[in-house]
């Protein structure tokens, strides 16, 4: 399975996959220019690996949590080519492939549920919480609850892993160090896809973005008088 994978939540990243397995990728940690670099990311990727749309079996792209202009340059990108290239486009919470990342540390440190905790700004964090076990196929992780985001101390005392944790380690009850530098990632996303298809899953095709909050631009209660 061919996939074009995407996520624009924390970092801009483009990756494509063969059955999990990355073939290319593209990182940027600029979180200014999401809209600016996605697409030609997508294009010098596809060129470099002889590619065109109609190779592809699917697009897949990370649905957040993240702010509204980063995460919606994302969504539209994968949208936009799904619908030009005719394949189906997946949407996947980007905690998962941090949390799917994370899984083998976990398992050997003995914690069977953790918390992915990111950056959502504003001293918050987004988390959600997961279960993970060890089947013939290796890690595997199932989510306890929905994303979240809020104050580091509302995080469940369970061990947190990802950027959050280094970001505010005296905040929560048991941050794991390390992992300072994960954020999600379209190549994480991928492997994710990957782990859940080959255990017999349907990936979703909800692409609906987990914005988590309300936002900040706001409609006037009024229109202002117009004067000559």
């Amino acid at each position: 399975m061919l996939v074009l994978s995407l996520d624009s939540s924390s970092i801009a990243s483009v990756a494509l996959s063969r059955d999990g397995e990355v073939l290319s990728r593209f990182d940027t940690t600029d979180t200014r220019s999401h809209a600016e670099a996605l697409a030609p990311a997508v294009q010098d990727l596809m060129t470099e690996a002889g590619l065109t749309g109609a190779d592809l079996d699917a697009v897949l792209v990370g649905t957040g949590p993240g702010p509204f202009t980063g995460l919606r340059a994302g969504l539209v990108t994968a949208r936009t080519l799904g619908f030009a290239w005719d394949v189906p486009v997946h949407g996947m919470c980007s905690l998962d492939a941090v949390a799917f990342h994370v899984a083998p540390a976990a398992l050997a440190a003995g914690h069977t549920e953790f918390v992915v905790v990111t950056d959502a700004r504003r001293k918050e964090l987004y988390r959600r919480s997961y279960r993970v076990h060890e089947d013939e196929f290796g890690p595997s992780i199932a989510p306890i609850d929905d994303p979240r985001v809020g104050a580091p101390e509302d995080a469940p005392a369970l061990p947190c892993y990802g950027s959050g944790a280094a970001l505010y380690p005296d905040r929560l009850s048991r941050a794991v160090p390390g992992f300072a530098e994960l954020h999600p990632s379209a190549a994480d996303l991928a492997r994710a896809a990957w782990a859940l298809t080959r255990r017999g899953h349907e990936l979703s095709t909800d692409t609906s973005p987990l914005y988590l909050r309300d936002s900040d631009a706001k409609v006037p209660a009024s229109p202002k008088r117009a004067t000559r």
